[in-house]
């Protein structure tokens, strides 16, 4: 018998003393009045004077260490709010409940009703009068001085990760605190919040490859969204001019320190707008996200300073390219030039047919990685761009950005094509580049075209990755780290 299996037998012993003694492993009738943290804030405050005693406090959470001393103990019990100690005295409590206390083991939850003192150490504590278990653990918590590092394990635990790892914990309430700030921002700027489906019957809006499910009433085939753009469109067509969706989007790619298969993403879309708006727009916007949740718009990522305040750099694609990424201008747009130029660098371009895939290919290695102060990249090709508005400066561009921070897209905008002819030609081409083997092109969505038939106003729209966005906001370095339950290979079994 392992170790572990060994402490789950005795636990389990234990607990067949338990219901011996008609003792209710999970009830449900304890009253909590405070949380820890509310305690802590009346101490802080000195709500009672130095010569009364402390007001009765009726809490509990989980016990987190346990420290016998025969007819007394110390016990270290948390909430969601924090951490407290608590004493508890056999003389105090009563013989049957501290016989019943001894029994009990780290992991279990217990209520506790009690005053607060402060010991010789200056620490105040929570002095018991009463005790109950509220319920029981059978299985041990990771070791105090180990705790839970193994990341697989993190991952494919969170609930252990979450228990042991204060700063796991910390992530996941900061990550809180982005979302309700970006959704607070765009509140205040009239903006209305939707839901879209996620069961498609034309997955749109992204190049990429979807997840595909069947549902059995309609006997039909169905995608889970890889982007929600397409449905609120619809909706700016219907009138709701200011309209954002924080969705759940799907994508049938690799996994990795940046992707999920499964992954959250805001978008929004602003009628009478152009993509130079909502840059000035995403500028506000994450200055305001890291001031109210770093509590400063210089924030510390993987050994970078990355300051959101202020104007960030707009720079052309082909600029980018020549200046950052050192590709001679004349091969810009010289397609075999660039396959020569790529494949000396050692570069593997899989999708070589059109120019347009070949240049964004040489921007993901050669400057992408170099982008670490808040950037943006303008005016990408209308073949990579198919849903984006054409330049009238250069027909062969689009009015479009993608804004890159520590090396990685975060956000993705542009000026909405509104004209169903060009769209309706723009999805045709798409379709002959899947029929040519590219499976992430858009598939043809005649619905959505007959929607742009009934007019839709000049529009702007932008995407940004909410978990990228977190992982720069709390330093992680993979997207695991930020994504409670991400996906993962299963278990072979020994």
């Amino acid at each position: 018998m392992d170790k572990d299996s060994d402490v789950v037998a005795k636990r389990k012993q234990k607990i067949d003393e338990l219901k011996h003694l008609d003792i209710e492993l999970f009830p449900n009738d304890f009253a909590v009045t405070h949380t820890i943290g509310e305690i802590k804030d009346i101490i802080e405050n000195a709500q009672w004077a130095a010569d009364q005693e402390s007001p009765a406090f009726s809490v509990a959470g989980r016990m987190m260490a346990i420290n016998r001393f025969g007819k007394a103990s110390f016990i270290r019990f948390k909430d969601r709010s924090g951490t407290l100690q608590a004493y508890i005295r056999k003389d105090r409590v009563g013989d049957a409940a501290y016989d019943i206390f001894k029994k009990l083991d780290t992991g279990d939850f217990i209520g506790l009703k009690g005053g607060v003192f402060k010991t010789k150490t200056g620490e105040w504590t929570l002095l018991v009068d009463a005790l109950k278990l509220v319920g029981k653990a059978t299985r041990p918590l990771p070791e105090k001085f180990h705790g839970l590092k193994d990341p697989e394990k993190r991952f494919r635990q969170r609930y252990i990760d979450l228990i042991m790892n204060p700063e796991v914990r910390d992530i996941f309430l900061k990550r809180s605190r982005i979302v309700q700030t970006i959704r607070t921002f765009l509140l205040e700027r009239d903006f209305l919040e939707v839901e879209t489906p996620m069961m498609q019957m034309v997955p749109g809006g992204a190049e990429a490859t979807p997840f595909l499910t069947h549902h059995n009433a309609l006997g039909m085939d169905l995608y889970l969204r890889i982007a929600p753009e397409l449905y609120l469109k619809r909706l700016v067509v219907g009138g709701f001019e200011r309209v954002f969706e924080i969705n759940r989007s799907f994508r049938n790619e690799g996994v990795s320190t940046q992707h999920n298969p499964e992954f959250t993403m805001l978008e929004f879309y602003q009628a009478y707008a152009d993509y130079r708006d909502l840059m000035d727009l995403s500028q506000q916007l994450f200055a305001q996200i890291a001031r109210q949740v770093c509590g400063s718009e210089t924030v510390s990522y993987q050994g970078h300073r990355i300051d959101f305040g202020g104007e960030w750099p707009r720079i052309p694609l082909f600029s980018a390219l020549e200046n950052i990424g050192n590709i001679p201008a004349n091969l810009l747009k010289d397609k075999d030039g660039l396959l020569e130029f790529a494949a000396r660098k050692g570069i593997k371009i899989t999708k070589s047919g059109r120019l347009g895939k070949i240049i964004t290919k040489l921007f993901d290695v050669l400057v992408e990685p170099k982008l670490i102060q808040p950037t943006f990249i303008t005016g990408y090709p209308v073949e990579v761009s198919p849903l984006s508005r054409k330049s009238k400066e250069d027909k062969a561009l689009t009015d479009r950005f993608e804004l890159f921070v520590a090396g990685r897209e975060i956000a993705n905008g542009f000026s909405e094509l509104n004209d169903p002819v060009d769209q309706k030609d723009r999805f045709l081409q798409q379709v002959e580049d899947r029929a040519a083997g590219d499976n992430e092109a858009h598939f043809m969505d005649k619905d959505y075209v007959e929607a742009l038939e009934y007019g839709m106003p000049p529009t702007a729209g932008e995407g940004i990755g909410i978990d990228r966005l977190v992982m720069l906001l709390t330093d992680a370095a993979s997207i695991r780290e930020v994504i409670l339950f991400p996906h993962m290979k299963p278990v072979e079994p020994k």
